[in-house]
């Protein structure tokens, strides 16, 4: 090799060497000068990190401080696939400790697009403080609340379920929702590049929703749901729903649909179970709506209760022939002796002395036709034809409880005012939020105390030997009430000669009242009466009740009588 050769290579070394200098400075000024803002934002975007931190949901109580919905800790599981170093490892590590799939897992952990994804959400805090100590970069966790219901079926329908947001989706969790919810809290912290935090920058502290209050009695309502589950099995019904108010506070101590279900396992139960018919559902009343006829001809001074009245077999109304539930000849009876054995020639002819115009108010006088109020999502108001909209056939049909709608709470209340002293109080299922007042009640007067009286007497005798409703009768108490059995309509617009709604409601003690019970008996078999297929339910609900409560006896010596057969 020649010294020039020799020369000319060193020189090429040189120039190689140079131009990666000069190449290295261009691309130092073009990082650090250039490009440093926009590095600057990525690098903080992947070391800082806004969590969540969830509030915790208020807990849902009875009236006796009895827990109906409480929150569960449980661990949240999640990954930055982008400081995922192993994502087959973190894969198969979560599926083993948290019982998951891992094929589910690794495909979200290989996409480098997102920031964030969810290992497991609420799973075991055991189990997940077992990944955790695996040091999986990219892997965090933080805690959070399992909404949990444990008293399993007791209030299920109401109570509804919050999901697994923590966000209330039915019953009294969406009611309740935003008072139930609290405010979550934040942090933002620092991460190594293995997705470890080493720092909090700031935080804010979470604040825990508030804890409800209901007016349910989870022993009265555990045991309504018994009666009515042994009822509906019983008569082999298509469903079944009862209510037990205070009439004198609207505080709701039970309400309860059978079928039932776990409310844990909301999720995967069928939407006609979800459902609390007692306040989402109509059902034409039949004759527990004839009350309302009578507490208008008392109240507006047409009869009194001994006034008697001649009744035919049959009754004839524009182009359609009434008769009785059971046929009889033609006989005289007082108003009351209409009322308790459930005339339907009697309450139409007293309905036709009202007139049409009265009726129609006294159908809006009792709340029927519009919404209780309860603090309940999706109440139905019922289905009231306006008067303008009457055939000529309707005063025949309606005070009989035909072609009328109502929901069971809209019954319940509209007795609860009999017994109130002819006040209505409005129904309602919470009692009070911590830290807050009760809120009040709308309340309205709908008869006199003095016609709320002849009523309840009048009722009384629906449970005597002539009424229709002596399977109501509860040793050593009196009871005032009111059988109901009505057809179902048809797709043809007519009624159903098979299906029927069999109901009783009933007041007890009827001397001093603490009690409305609704019982409601969708589509029995084998009998369809309410005083056979309901008022029996009523009679086991109001004897528990009422031991339970400590309610003292107001008729000892029917302690020593004894109950004789079903009546209609």
């Amino acid at each position: 090799m020649t010294h020039r050769l020799a020369n000319r290579r060193i020189r090429l070394v040189l120039a190689v060497l140079a131009l990666g200098l000069v190449v290295t400075f261009a691309r130092a000024v073009w990082l650090q000068v250039i490009r440093a803002p926009a590095l600057e934002r990525l690098a903080a975007r992947q070391h800082h990190e806004v969590v969540t931190t969830p509030a915790g949901r208020g807990t849902i109580y009875d009236r006796t401080g009895v827990q109906l919905a409480i929150g569960e800790q449980a661990t949240t599981v999640y990954a930055d696939p982008r400081q995922v170093r192993d994502a087959r490892r973190v894969a198969v590590e979560a599926g083993k400790k948290l019982g998951l799939n891992p094929n589910t897992i690794y495909p979200q952990l290989v996409d480098k697009k997102k920031g964030f994804v969810y290992i497991a959400r609420k799973a075991d805090p055991e189990r997940a403080a077992a990944l955790e100590r695996e040091g999986l970069a990219g892997v965090g966790f933080y805690p959070e609340e399992r909404r949990s219901y444990p008293q399993h079926t007791v209030g299920a329908q109401v109570l509804g379920y919050a999901g697994v947001d923590n966000k209330g989706l039915s019953g009294l969790e969406l009611e309740l929702d935003k008072q139930l919810s609290g405010r979550p809290g934040k942090e933002t912290v620092v991460r190594d590049p293995f997705g470890r935090t080493i720092d909090v920058v700031s935080s804010t502290a979470e604040q825990p929703g508030r804890d409800a209050f209901l007016t349910l009695d989870h022993t009265i309502q555990a045991e309504v749901e018994t009666v009515l589950r042994t009822t509906v099995a019983k008569w082999h019904a298509l469903g079944g729903t009862a209510i037990v108010l205070d009439p004198k506070t609207g505080g709701v101590l039970a309400m309860a649909n059978a079928p039932g279900f776990d409310a844990n396992k909301f999720p995967s139960v069928s939407s006609l179970l979800q459902r609390n018919r007692a306040v989402t559902d109509t059902y034409e009343p039949g004759s527990t709506f004839k009350v309302l006829t009578y507490a208008a001809v008392l109240t507006d001074k047409i009869v009194t209760p001994g006034t008697t009245f001649t009744l035919a077999p049959t009754i004839k109304v524009a182009d359609r022939t009434i008769g009785e539930a059971e046929p009889r000849p033609t006989e005289t009876m007082s108003v009351a002796e209409m009322l308790a054995r459930s005339s339907n020639i009697g309450t139409i002819t007293l309905a036709e002395l009202l007139g049409k115009s009265r009726l129609g108010r006294w159908i809006d006088r009792f709340g029927f036709g519009r919404p209780t109020g309860i603090d309940f999502p999706g109440e139905s108001r019922g289905i009231v034809l306006p008067v303008d909209k009457w055939s000529g056939s309707t005063i025949g049909n309606v005070p009989i409880g035909q072609g009328i709608a109502v929901t069971p709470i809209q019954m319940a209340a509209a007795y609860g005012a009999l017994a109130n002293r002819g006040v209505w109080v409005q129904p309602h299922l919470v009692d009070h939020l911590r830290g807050e007042k009760a809120p009040t009640v709308h309340r309205r007067r709908i008869v006199s105390p003095g016609i709320a009286r002849e009523l309840l007497d009048m009722l009384q005798g629906v449970v005597s030997s002539e009424g229709t409703g002596e399977e109501a009768a509860v040793p050593g108490y009196t009871v005032a009430g009111k059988t109901g059995t009505a057809a179902k309509p048809d797709a043809s617009g007519g009624y159903s000669d098979t299906r029927y709604v069999a109901s009783f409601v009933g007041i007890v003690p009827a001397s001093s009242p603490r009690l409305v019970i609704l019982v409601s008996i969708d589509e029995p078999h084998g009998a369809i009466f309410g005083g056979l297929v309901a008022a029996p339910a009523f009679r086991d609900i109001a004897r528990f009740a009422l031991q339970y409560l400590d309610i003292p006896p107001d008729d000892v010596s029917s302690l020593h009588g004894s109950v004789g057969a079903a009546g209609q």
